[in-house]
């Protein structure tokens, strides 16, 4: 089942779409503004469905960012706004659709977005993170962060076994591996430390990175 974030302050267009798409086999979620809407990006979604304007703001930052983590976009927009529609495109949306629409034509172009973009990898969120593995980089609320090429390697290696405990042992054995550089115990303490600077919100409170007690360390 495909997952849809609509985006969309008109609260009765909401719930006839909702209701529609339902009955179509697509899962729904909605927010009525550019604030929440960049909140549920860190969700998993198929497809962005996003009115370009919102009583908060416009469409084009949340765009901006559904772009940056390979999430296909379809623009809702009000009939014969041609600047918006060519100003969302040159953003990267993958379609638009004029409002008042008709719904079997909607899900038809949601259908075909969804079927080309799903070839596309999408990007890795961690947290408030996002990690694009084609380019190598990691960017925290849209700001590119820094990594060193022994840190992006940690990062990775917790991310290839997220959810799983990783010992101290086995990410000596494994980053040394990869990298063809002697790693120590001290070293692997500071490396862990910096990543955890890098992507948690609270380095001190780390939620992403966690220790767990008399065992390793497990990525969630």
């Amino acid at each position: 089942m495909s997952h849809i974030l609509l985006v969309e302050d008109d609260e009765s267009l909401i719930l006839s779409l909702k209701e529609f798409l339902a009955a179509e086999g697509f899962s729904v979620t909605s927010a009525s503004g550019q604030k929440d809407a960049v909140i549920l990006l860190n969700k998993d979604f198929d497809l962005l469905l996003l009115d370009i304007a919102l009583s908060d703001g416009d469409g084009f930052a949340i765009c901006r960012i559904a772009k940056e983590m390979h999430l296909p976009v379809i623009f809702l927009t009000a009939s014969g706004d041609e600047n918006s529609v060519v100003k969302g495109l040159d953003m990267g949306a993958d379609d638009y659709i004029s409002k008042p629409f008709r719904p079997r034509e909607l899900v038809s172009r949601i259908n075909s977005v969804i079927r080309r973009s799903s070839g596309i990898k999408p990007a890795i969120k961690i947290g408030s993170c996002i990690l694009d593995t084609d380019k190598g980089i990691v960017t925290k609320d849209g700001e590119e962060v820094s990594f060193s090429a022994m840190e992006y390697r940690l990062l990775t290696e917790f991310i290839n076994n997220r959810g799983r405990i990783l010992s101290r042992n086995s990410l000596l054995e494994n980053i040394w591996d990869i990298a063809g550089d002697y790693v120590n115990d001290n070293t692997l303490t500071v490396y862990i430390k910096r990543v955890r600077e890098k992507i948690e919100d609270d380095p001190q409170d780390p939620q992403i990175i966690k220790t767990i007690r008399g065992l390793g360390y497990r990525m969630d």
